[in-house]
């Protein structure tokens, strides 16, 4: 099929009309925006804990964190089983989004290859060393613990 090209009439005619509808939108909701500032707020409590850098033992994490847009742009680095004060959204973001997937391949009986979706491999987390609910720090909870039998 054929694209129809637009003169340039068209074009701006287009044009005049996605701004005026962006002009017409409806205003931000009082409800929306409250909503907003509480969460906002609400991640920018302060929270204690230890930060833990898998992927590099005993190594140092340098990254920059901005969740909302009326916040400014913060640095941050830390050293792998030091015990930090940060806000509760840097938190969650260390917890929740650094990872990396791992990927395989697959052949079928039939000799097509598929990609499969193996695992999320964690980069680093950060223990709280305060009373949270889990929702709000995510999965930090060590799937196998190994002790050591201790003969007394």
């Amino acid at each position: 099929m054929a694209e129809k090209k637009l003169t340039v009439k068209e074009a701006r005619s287009a044009a005049q009309q996605v701004v005026s509808v962006r002009e017409n939108a409806a205003p931000v909701d009082e409800k929306v925006t409250n909503n907003l500032r509480y969460m906002r707020d609400k991640d920018r409590e302060k929270v204690k804990g230890i930060f833990r850098f898998h992927e590099v033992p005993g190594g140092t994490m340098s990254f920059v964190y901005r969740a909302y847009k009326q916040d400014p742009v913060e640095r941050y680095d830390m050293l792998d089983g030091e015990v930090y004060t940060i806000p509760l959204g840097v938190a969650k973001h260390l917890n929740k989004n650094v990872w990396y997937p791992i990927n395989a391949h697959q052949v079928d009986e039939a000799g097509n290859p598929s990609k499969i979706i193996g695992r999320k491999v964690k980069r680093c987390s950060f223990q709280s060393l305060e009373f949270l609910d889990d929702k709000d720090l995510g999965n930090t909870l060590i799937e196998e613990v190994v002790t050591p039998n201790i003969i007394v």
